[in-house]
């Protein structure tokens, strides 16, 4: 029977709580009733009185243990605890009361001090190897789940809660990417890179672009008009669907295009590039319709302000698909666009945004002026034309074999001719209407895809112009201030101002 604990009756009648782990001395008397056969069992402190409550009573017969010849000793039992047991004195009666011990007589309790444990050199050098290892390990740990942490880090502020179900984690987009190896890369240019990858979740391939970026620069506006642009639906626009930002980064999600981008066809040597007239016809109208839908048709006006022939990606059917909305602002229709920061690719920038700074619908409708161009002749804006080395602007050229009669001459050689040259002269001649230095004179896209499926016919041009007015001899078809565009008079004569190297963008200050 294990007791640790055991209260006595002190004189002033008050229960005392005694603990036989404390250390201290105790007296214990054992008495034997021969009579009754029972065991009395008592415990106070050293120097205490003999209580008169019992700490165990217990009826039983000990003449059945008893020997004629026996020896008398004693025992202790410590559980799970680990203690001393010391008997500083006993006295014994075999019939009567036993004699009192004198405490002032009894030994004191030896005093333990700590063992001093004794190392040798070489248990000390292990001991001190396994503490520096076991401290490396503890920093190498830190480190890599630092670097863990860090690898996977993301921005997630406050207000881009209202964004979550445009956005993608790093973690996943990390994945889809294989680690954004080169070998997944599908472009590079300016400060981008962009990838394939495919989505775990869904299995779906997707193209994520990583675009450097500074967070101080209205980053909310743009998250915000990105998570907008995500409710942009036409089938010639890459879908967004969603981004992740990370510190001096935001990663773009669109939907992957097999066939990449336009301009690897138009400007690539590889057999590949040999796109008929027919699949460019198809693109330039499905780029027209494209614009169509940002300008009017959506519940906001879109300004793309970089259309291009990079910019245009082709889908498993090769249709156009109108991309990268990195420059893309929004606004309320009827209501002027607040941005007064030029953004857009040298060649492709009407000249008046060097001066108002305001992007228009106006300077989308000249960018495609100039992406018609470009996909009819197979020549960039601003380059070396054949064997010539000065620099030669794509539309000063067109311009002057209109002038001369043979606009058609400038049709890309890779058609080898075979094309419908009544709708290569109208892609010509739109993509120079399109290019008019007044903007207020360049058609509305509305009025260009009209064109383009010729619903309404392009008014003949004349090949007299005055290039200081910037418009024809005779009668206009359009008005000043304008950017109605009526159907042709009857005299066929329309007021027209070309795009030259004495009025183009480059000659504007950029």
């Amino acid at each position: 029977m294990l007791l640790q604990h055991h209260t006595i009756l002190t004189k002033k009648g008050v229960n005392k709580s005694l603990k036989l782990n404390s250390g201290k001395p105790m007296t214990i008397w054992i008495d034997y009733d021969a009579v009754d056969m029972i065991v009395n069992v008592k415990l106070a402190p050293l120097g205490h009185p003999k209580p008169s409550k019992h700490l165990l009573a217990k009826r039983f017969n000990l003449s059945t243990l008893f020997l004629d010849s026996m020896y008398v000793g004693f025992s202790s039992s410590t559980s799970l605890f680990t203690s001393s047991q010391y008997i500083l004195g006993w006295s014994w009666n075999q019939s009567g009361k036993a004699q009192d011990l004198d405490p002032s007589k009894l030994p004191l309790l030896p005093r333990f001090k700590p063992r001093k444990i004794k190392l040798s050199l070489s248990q000390l050098i292990f001991l001190v190897l396994l503490s520096v290892l076991l401290l490396l390990l503890l920093l190498i740990s830190g480190a890599v789940w630092f670097l863990w942490r860090k690898k996977y880090e993301e921005v997630l502020e406050p207000w881009e809660k209202k964004h979550a179900p445009q956005r993608f984690s790093y973690k996943d987009l990390y994945a889809a990417t294989r680690g954004f190896r080169n070998s997944e890369l599908l472009g590079v240019g300016g400060f981008r890179k962009v990838y394939k990858g495919v989505l775990s979740s869904t299995g779906d391939q997707v193209a994520v672009k990583r675009v450097s970026h500074d967070s101080k620069q209205g980053i909310r506006e743009f998250v915000a008009e990105i998570s907008s642009m995500r409710r942009l639906r036409h089938r010639n626009l890459v879908q967004l669907l969603g981004y992740c930002r990370r510190k001096g980064e935001l990663l773009l999600v669109y939907d992957y295009m097999p066939n990449g981008s336009l301009d690897e066809f138009l400007f690539n040597q590889a057999e590949r590039s040999n796109l008929c007239w027919s699949s460019r016809f198809k693109i330039i109208k499905g780029v027209a319709s494209a614009l169509l839908y940002l300008h009017e048709e959506w519940e906001q006006v879109v300004l793309h302000r970089d259309v291009k022939a990079s910019n245009v990606l082709l889908d498993a059917d090769m249709n156009a698909r109108l991309g990268d909305f990195g420059l893309a602002r929004l606004y309320d229709h009827n209501l002027d666009p607040r941005t007064t920061h030029v953004g857009g690719t040298i060649g492709y920038m009407a000249p008046e945004v060097s001066k108002t700074l305001k992007p228009t619908t106006n300077t989308d409708v000249f960018a495609y002026g100039m992406f018609l161009l470009e996909v009819s002749c197979g020549r960039r804006p601003v380059g070396k034309h054949f064997h010539y080395e000065v620099e030669e602007f794509l539309s000063d050229w067109v311009c002057d074999c209109w002038k001369k009669g043979e606009i058609l001459k400038t049709t890309d050689p890779k058609m080898k001719g075979d094309y419908q040259e009544e709708e290569v002269e109208l892609v010509l001649k739109l993509g120079l209407l399109c290019l008019n230095p007044k903007p207020e004179e360049r058609p509305r896209m509305r009025q260009v895809v009209q064109f383009l499926n010729g619903s309404v016919a392009l008014p003949d041009i004349p090949s007299e112009y005055d290039i200081q007015s910037h418009s024809f001899f005779g009668e206009g078809w359009v008005a000043s201030g304008s950017s109605e565009l009526p159907l042709p008079s009857s005299s066929g004569i329309v007021s027209f101002g070309i795009m030259s190297s004495s009025n183009s963008v480059l000659h504007y200050g950029r």
